[in-house]
């Protein structure tokens, strides 16, 4: 409804004015039979040609009032709801997010949003419209025939207690629906995220095996959902025609014995009878599908109130004396450590690199420090302060992280560096400069388009783009996470030589490459070894030692 009032208000002043004339109709043509019959006092055929002139114009003038507010209204609640559960998304953190299934808010900004817009949003003015003509039609049968409107409020409770029964049901098959197309939407992600890895397996049967189960459970929770929904429609038929039949016949034995009913009040029985049975066979199947898009939103609202962002103090934005780990552990599962015990001190603007071999923690090590994960056992402080009581969006001010698998937007190489902010252009240029992008924006520009995921560029480019971002956005701590992985040799040893000659900025880097002239760089190596922290020192001292970093520098050379 925000900013959506006028919209709204005119789209529901049309649709009462649109009802009124439906009952308006309904009684000029009763005036026009009994006209024709002899028994209208009130009005001439003439002047009902009159009037029926005068309600077609108004008509037309509803009509094209419904088409100007009714889809603006949709349109706008459906941006703004859309755009609102984006935004909450948005303020989750990265520990949050990573505990989520990211295909719940796929399915959520697709499927349950049509849903939602079809069921909730565009039912709301034939709810009403449909149940304005009913009162009305009901008022008038009362003023016409108070008996024989008493019998049709009677066989009308019938579709209203089928409706009762079956709506409950009908809102619990919409979540199972939304369900299934959470699975359905994340197995296709995985399946075509995974492709390369698909084939070069010869995995193609597997996977077809796997999509169709998983289409077959979607498509099957849908139509379970169909019939109750046709259920429903039969259900209000069904007792509809009993209603209309049965008020037909009473009418019928009413103008039999009765000289208080004419022929034109049998017609507009007959009109307004219409009005009656449409309701009851189409508003109970509105009521239970606006009751499903609900469930709907309730599913989406409690899945943004969970794994909310961290909210903690404020630190400054700039590193002062450094980061300390003190007897950390940490695993994704319970009773499975990736980290031991690990005790080490990152003083402020100094560079260091960890090394060690595949699953010695690494990663996780880079991923609790940018505060991905709050579940460590023992103590991370910056400056002091324990990360756990850091509001993490202060964090992300003061930490950048480059990791190896790098995420490009479909959009210009420029707004892929500066996120889509506004710098100074001797900045960017700074930047592109510090990563080894000059030779790819001379060739193609600082508005090239990169392409989904960055298909446009190799892999290299891509890792280059996500190094120039955090070079320009200026953090005080760069994590660096295998950064330089999909690099050729050459170009690698300039970036890291790059990025290790910025002043004022504590370098963490992970680092699988072991070449002397780099390692000399660091002001200490931290070496791991099944998640625990073995060796430390400088490149002198370590080789000097001839434990296990000796074992490995030799090994990659």
């Amino acid at each position: 409804m925000q900013k959506n009032r006028a919209n709204f208000i005119g789209a529901l002043f049309a649709t009462f004015m649109a009802a009124a004339i439906n009952l308006v109709v309904s009684w000029m043509l009763q005036q026009i039979i009994d006209a024709a019959t002899g028994n209208n006092q009130l009005f001439n055929l003439f002047q009902l040609f009159i009037m029926s002139i005068g309600v077609t114009v108004l008509l037309i003038f509803v009509l094209l009032m419904v088409r100007k507010t009714k889809p603006r209204y949709v349109e706008k609640a459906m941006v703004q709801y859309k755009n609102a559960v984006f935004a909450e998304i948005s303020k989750k953190s990265i520990s949050s997010f990573a505990r989520e299934n990211t295909s719940t808010y796929l399915s959520a900004l697709t499927n349950d949003a049509a849903s939602i817009e079809k069921n909730y949003l565009s039912n709301i003015f034939p709810l009403i419209q449909k149940s304005v003509m009913f009162v009305g039609a009901f008022a008038m049968m009362l003023y016409y025939s108070p008996i024989l409107t008493l019998v049709a409020v009677l066989l009308s409770l019938f579709p209203v207690i089928g409706s009762v029964i079956t709506g409950n049901r009908l809102a619990g098959m919409e979540k199972t629906v939304s369900e299934r197309n959470e699975s359905f939407l994340g197995a296709v992600k995985d399946m075509l995220t995974g492709f390369s890895v698909v084939k070069s397996f010869k995995a193609e049967k597997e996977m077809v095996r796997l999509f169709n189960t998983s289409n077959e459970e979607a498509e099957h929770a849908k139509r379970k959902r169909s019939q109750t929904d046709v259920l429903i429609q039969t259900i209000g038929a069904a007792t509809g025609f009993v209603a209309q039949f049965g008020v037909f016949l009473f009418g019928a034995y009413l103008a039999l014995h009765s000289e208080v009913i004419t022929s034109g009040m049998i017609i507009i029985f007959v009109q307004l009878m219409n009005f009656v049975v449409d309701p009851i066979g189409e508003v109970p199947q509105m009521l239970a599908n606006r009751k499903a898009a609900m469930a709907l939103v309730d599913k989406l609202a409690l899945s943004l109130c969970e794994h909310t962002e961290q909210e903690g103090e404020l630190i400054a934005p700039v590193l002062s004396k450094g980061i300390e780990l003190e007897n950390v552990s940490f695993g994704y599962e319970e009773g499975h450590n990736v980290l031991n015990d690990v005790s080490l001190k990152f003083e402020a603007g100094k560079n260091y690199a960890i090394v060690g071999g595949s699953g010695s923690g690494k990663s996780t090590l880079l991923n609790l420090l940018m505060g991905s994960y709050t579940s460590y056992r023992g103590a991370i402080r910056y400056d002091g302060q324990e990360l756990r009581q850091i509001s993490l969006d202060s964090l992300y001010d003061l930490v950048s992280i480059i990791q190896q698998n790098v995420f490009v937007f479909d959009s210009s190489i420029k707004n892929n560096i500066t996120m889509f902010k506004e710098f100074d252009l001797e900045e960017i240029r700074r930047a592109i400069e510090q990563a080894g992008l000059s030779d790819l924006v001379a060739q193609k520009g600082m508005e090239y388009d990169c392409g989904e995921n960055g298909r446009g560029l190799s892999g290299g480019e891509r890792q280059l783009i996500s190094i120039a971002r955090c070079l320009l956005k200026g953090s005080s701590v760069m994590l660096v996470d295998e950064a330089t992985a999909a690099l050729d040799a050459k170009t690698a040893a300039e970036i890291t030589n790059s990025i290790l000659a910025i002043e004022n900025l504590t370098k963490i880097i992970v680092t699988h490459r072991l070449e002397e002239s780099i390692l000399k760089k660091y002001d200490k190596i931290f070496v791991m070894q099944n998640g625990s922290l073995i060796e430390q020192g400088s490149f002198d001292e370590l080789m000097q030692e001839k434990g296990y970093f000796y074992s490995l520098y030799m090994v990659s050379q």
